[in-house]
């Protein structure tokens, strides 16, 4: 699609662009007089890249909010819960689990304490696989899309993910059985773990030096505000085992926006120019197999290491909060049902700010120093919070918006810096690979979940602390990263 008028064109400008520039497709009423795309067409592709990494926050939102409700809805419908009964025992008034003489007194049977706990125990397991789904597909996904993004495009990186996480999310809609759940889920996520790298590359290549670090800053913060909506509507619309379909129906909406991504979002030149330009040997090679071999193994394994930190700490920090808030919340006299909620809005909404400013920090304070401040004062606020704070106390809201904008910094900064260490013809790929391999060791803490809980009797403070501790890695890995004092994507 023609996105600027031809008269924004310089001819001499692009006659002397060299042959293999010119002969590469690049459209030239896509180019204003210094060489780059328009204005016009820069900002479409950040409009789309911003939006479908927002759609993508959707379904992180929805992983978190209605595969509990779905996985019970799909055990009762195969037979594997009674969920009247399992509704009925929870919600049973005089339930007291610190003293079962009380509980049989009062109608509550020790048999009954032991039904419950065994449907806890299956939904917490169907829970937890779908967690994994969840991970291991936006894993998978990073590297297989983004494959696609540097031998085919980014825009058709980008457009066919944003595709899949929309039409695998209608598909699991029609879900009947938990294990369906997990299959349809795992594939949507694969287009979650896709969005990103061709995104984030296609927004770096396609905006100036100048421009990049508030590029980066609203890609970084667009899922935060995907995960505040969706969040927001949950907490107006009941998600319960009866009508958890109509998230998927919500995650099915962005389709249209894949088509329009893939007809009317103009391709990165510089990926055009490097792919038309590279020899036939180059264009025969592997970008996916390249960042799994030196020189590129360890930019790759750093590059693992940087994005895994944000992932795994914010797990370790987020995901034991809610628990940790929803036990306090009832407990506390008088009860506050919501605690969990203000818990989840506080630390995304400093979230969604410290995303937008992490681009800044970086180009501002150096990459290096902005990554230093983001560990630190994230490993800082997080044991403050696991050591000295209560859910119920009056600064552990403020505590947990510290928490959110330093671990949203990091957000912030990966758009920003990880497309930078790797060439173009492999950008996609080695950005996407580094993002998302963290997920797959979450995915291993998801399953150790019961270990932990087990080893620490069930204290989420004590668990908190230790699990946050992956942010030492991060004040470590970052002196291994070799940041240039220059750093730009031309190569």
């Amino acid at each position: 699609m023609v996105l600027s008028a031809i008269d924004d064109f310089d001819t001499t400008t692009w006659l002397s662009m060299s042959e293999s520039t010119r002969q590469s497709g690049i459209d030239p009423t896509n180019f204003q007089s210094d060489g780059l795309l328009s204005n016009r067409a820069r900002t479409l592709i950040l409009t789309v890249a911003f939006l479908g990494w927002m759609c993508a926050g959707f379904h992180l939102s929805i992983t978190s909010i209605a595969m509990q409700p779905a996985v019970i809805d799909l055990l009762d419908r195969t037979g594997a819960l009674d969920r009247e009964r399992y509704e009925s025992l929870s919600k049973h008034p005089e339930l007291n689990k610190a003293n079962k003489t009380q509980v049989s007194s009062s109608g509550f049977s020790v048999e009954d304490q032991n039904e419950l706990s065994s449907a806890k125990v299956l939904i917490a397991q169907w829970y937890a696989w779908t967690q994994c789904s969840f991970l291991f597909g936006a894993a998978f996904g990073g590297w297989f899309f983004g494959a696609i993004g540097d031998r085919l495009g980014r825009t058709k990186g980008m457009g066919l993910s944003i595709l899949t996480y929309s039409i695998m999310s209608g598909a699991t809609y029609f879900s009947d059985r938990p294990i369906m759940l997990c299959v349809c889920w795992f594939l949507t996520c694969t287009g979650v773990g896709g969005i990103w790298p061709n995104g984030v590359a296609l927004v770096a290549e396609a905006w100036s030096s100048l421009s990049r670090p508030l590029a980066a800053g609203i890609i970084g913060m667009a899922a935060n505000i995907g995960l505040f909506l969706m969040s927001m509507l949950a907490a107006n619309y009941a998600v319960t085992p009866a009508n958890w379909q109509w998230m998927m129906q919500i995650g099915a909406a962005p389709f249209v926006l894949g088509v329009f991504a893939l007809l009317f979002v103009p391709e990165s030149p510089l990926w055009l120019a490097t792919r038309h330009g590279a020899s036939c040997e180059q264009r025969g090679s592997s970008a996916s197999g390249e960042i799994f071999r030196p020189p590129l193994l360890a930019i790759t394994l750093l590059g693992i290491s940087l994005a895994t930190v944000p992932l795994l700490g914010g797990w370790g920090s987020a995901n034991w909060m809610v628990p940790w808030s929803a036990e306090a919340g009832q407990a506390a006299d008088p009860p506050d049902p919501f605690l969990k909620a203000k818990v989840n809005q506080s630390r995304a909404f400093t979230g969604i700010l410290g995303s937008l400013l992490g681009g800044w920090i970086a180009s501002t304070l150096g990459r290096r120093n902005a990554y230093l401040i983001a560990s630190v004062g994230a490993l800082f606020t997080s044991q403050t919070i696991f050591l000295y704070l209560n859910p119920t106390d009056s600064s552990f809201l403020w505590w947990v918006s510290a928490l959110g904008f330093f671990n949203g910094i990091y957000f912030g900064w990966l758009p920003y810096c990880l497309p930078e260490l790797f060439p173009t013809r492999a950008r996609s790929a080695g950005a996407g690979v580094s993002f998302n391999f963290g997920r797959i060791l979450t995915a291993i803490t998801v399953f150790a979940t019961g270990t932990l809980t087990h080893v620490f009797e069930g204290d989420y403070a004590r668990i908190g602390r230790v699990t946050s501790l992956i942010f030492v890695v991060g004040i470590v890995a970052i002196w291994f990263v070799p940041f240039s004092s220059k750093q730009d994507l031309e190569k």
